[in-house]
Order: structure tokens, then C-alpha cells, then sequence
């Protein structure tokens, strides 16, 4: 049986799949991660901690952890080709349509492929960060690749750009062997990362992390990180695209996949204008949707502050008036960034008008920005 699953996730588009026992064997070092507050704000993995340990709410008695991996990377593009002075920098998971769609629909023709073969005796429940699960734990029981010291899965045949997707299935399987680290010395995902996000090898401070400022925190950015996070508006992949073992990467098969042109980079000046609307209608698809017109223009307004470009100004300025607090406080951060008589006369004249105490502040340090 496990033959034939492999054999039919490859027919219809996995890159990888591996077997894996039905039980974590990091879960000591997850809870020991998630007590030094390395999470951040992502209060879902503290809260449901616990529910990480015990795979039974999916498959019960649970039997085995199917891992399935899909390559995203598109070897016919490259992050060195988007210069253009007011290019948003865009991770590359999110050039193409969204992976949770495209993952979740093979997962689920495996799972009628498994109800069909057993005739209905066996339970299988698919996951693509849809429940919680330690995905890494499994791939690396599963032999799909190991961890990293940027955290990520590396594989030999994959490198590090692929997404995960897992079943959890009642069928009794036999496992797969896990491979052996072949990280050696090697710190290049650790010396490349802008915010010095790694607290040690294998151990990533999400708070820190570029991925995480930009997608999964809500807030306002810390300001002594801003600056750092340069024209980076959703995600970074900078550990990932250093990894030696990217050099055996094959091209994506799945069309779904392939780059939109109109996702890879994103005009920073242009999103500034985005009404909700339009924002709606632009990501309708894109990974990019989740983090809402607030989140995409606090970033935008950060990567343009960054710019230092005076032909920004006039967005920026505009941005002051916007509904959203979140975006206003970062264009005065970004005004005060660019500097020059245009930005300074536009954050005076916000100190009277402005009346969010969130705002006021950034008008206030933007004007003491030397």
C-alpha cells in the first residue's frame, strides 16, 4: 500500500513522500522554543502546544504520518533581475497561486485514493497548516530531508524550496529511514540573515525575522528594525536562496506554481494608492491576501522610508491621511527616513492635525530623525 500511495503522489505532482511514525520527537525542544518567547506574537503556537503532542484528534487510533513535499522554486527567474528603484521585494513562495490550494488538492484526491484502496476501513485527515502538527518533525522522520540550521527542511534533491503537506492516517505503514544532516560547518543561512534573527544554530527568533515582521506580526515594526528589513515587503528568503544544496534543484512542474509577473515584485509608489478594493481584487489568489491592505502598506511604507528617495515623498505625504493608523505612523516614520523640507513641513503639519497616540509618536521621533 505505501508503494502505491508513493507512486500515485507522484502521478499527480509531489516531489517527495515519506512515511513517518504517528509521534513527535521534538516536541520537548518546540515547548522549550516556544517558552523563551521566540514565537513572538503568534500566540496559536503557545496556545496550542499541547495539541502538537497528540496526532489521535486526526486519525484514531492514529497509524502513520504521511509527508508529502512540493518544489515552488522557478529556476528561470532570479531575485537579482528586480532592481528597480522602487521595487517591493516579494518572497518567492508567493510568486504563484497559493500552496495551501494547490498542496490541499492533491492531499485530497490521496485521501479518496486511500478510502477507495481500503474500501473505506482505513481514516485519513489532511493537513497543510490547517491544524497544528510539527511538519518538520515528520519530514525529517520520513527521510523527505533534515533540518537545517536556518530551521527549514533541506533536502539533496530538493534544496529548501518546497512546501510540506501531511496525512494522518489510521493505515499501519512501515516508516521511512531519516537522512543524515550533510550541513556540516557550512553558516551561510545564519551569516546572510539581515536582523541577526538566529539566537544559535537550528534556533530562529522569530521577532526578529523578516518573514515574521513582515507577515505574521500585525503591529507596528520595531523601529531599530526597520531599516533592516531594506525593500522587503512580504517575507525573505535570503537564508534560504545561500544554500549550497539548492544547486540540485529541478524546475516546478506544477503550472500553478509558475511566477505571475505581477506578484514577483510590486511597485512600492503604486501600492501606496491601493483602496481596499483594490487590494482585494489584485491578490485575489496570492498568499499575499493574508496579511490585508494594512499590512502590505505598513511594508510599503517602511521599504520606500528605506529608499531615502525624495520621489517618494509625495506617496508618503498622501499616506498621512489614510484611515489606517498602522499605515499612517509608518509613512511619518518613513517621511522622517527620506528627510528633506517636503517630509518635515507634511509631519508638522500631521502633529496638529493627527489626534491616534500611536501616530503622534512616529510623527514626533520622525521629526527628531537627524
Amino acid at each position: 500500500m505505501k508503494a502505491e500511495i508513493k507512486c500515485f503522489a507522484s502521478s499527480i505532482g509531489f516531489d517527495a513522500v515519506g512515511v513517518a511514525r504517528p509521534a513527535p520527537t521534538t516536541w520537548e525542544r518546540y515547548r522549550d522554543w516556544v517558552s523563551r518567547g521566540y514565537h513572538g506574537e503568534m500566540g496559536y503556537l503557545e496556545t496550542r502546544s499541547l495539541a502538537r503532542r497528540d496526532l489521535s484528534r486526526f486519525a484514531n487510533p492514529p497509524g502513520s504520518v504521511i509527508v508529502f513535499a512540493k518544489q515552488y522554486f522557478p529556476l528561470e527567474y532570479s531575485p537579482v533581475d528586480r532592481d528597480g528603484p522602487f521595487d517591493g521585494f516579494v518572497s518567492q513562495y508567493a510568486w504563484g497561486d497559493d500552496y495551501h490550494d494547490i498542496v490541499a488538492d492533491g492531499l485530497k484526491k490521496i485521501c479518496e485514493f486511500i478510502h477507495q484502496r481500503t474500501d473505506g476501513r482505513e481514516r485519513a485527515r489532511w493537513l497543510v497548516d490547517t491544524a497544528p502538527i510539527l511538519e518538520r518533525d515528520f519530514a525529517a522522520q520520513a527521510g523527505i530531508g533534515w533540518f537545517g540550521k536556518h530551521t527549514h527542511i533541506l533536502s539533496r534533491t530538493l534544496g529548501n524550496w518546497f512546501f510540506l503537506g501531511e496525512i494522518v492516517t489510521t493505515l499501519q505503514l512501515e516508516p521511512d529511514a531519516p537522512v543524515s544532516s550533510r550541513c556540516g560547518t557550512c553558516t551561510r543561512c545564519l551569516d546572510v540573515c539581515p536582523t541577526g534573527a538566529f539566537a544559535a544554530p537550528y534556533v530562529l527568533d522569530a521577532r526578529r525575522c523578516i518573514s515574521y515582521l513582515t507577515i505574521e506580526h500585525k503591529g507596528p515594526i520595531p523601529r531599530e528594525l526597520r531599516p533592516k528589513l531594506g525593500r522587503r515587503i512580504y517575507g525573505c528568503d535570503e537564508c534560504l536562496s545561500v544554500c549550497p544544496w539548492n544547486r540540485f534543484t529541478t524546475p516546478i512542474k506544477d503550472t500553478r506554481l509558475q511566477p505571475r509577473q505581477e506578484w514577483m515584485t510590486l511597485d512600492l509608489i503604486e501600492l501606496m494608492g491601493l483602496t481596499d478594493d483594490e487590494f482585494r481584487q489584485r491578490f485575489k489568489g496570492s498568499p499575499i491576501k493574508r496579511i490585508k491592505r494594512r499590512g502590505l502598506l505598513r511594508n510599503a511604507a517602511v521599504a520606500l522610508g528605506n529608499t531615502k528617495d525624495p520621489r517618494a515623498v509625495s506617496a508618503l505625504i498622501k499616506s498621512l491621511g489614510d484611515g489606517e493608523p498602522l499605515i499612517r505612523s509608518h509613512a511619518a516614520w518613513a517621511l522622517g527616513a527620506i528627510r528633506g523640507e517636503e517630509a518635515r513641513r507634511a509631519l508638522r503639519r500631521a502633529l496638529v492635525d493627527e489626534t491616534d497616540p500611536m501616530v503622534l509618536r512616529e510623527v514626533e521621533y520622525a521629526l527628531k530623525i537627524d
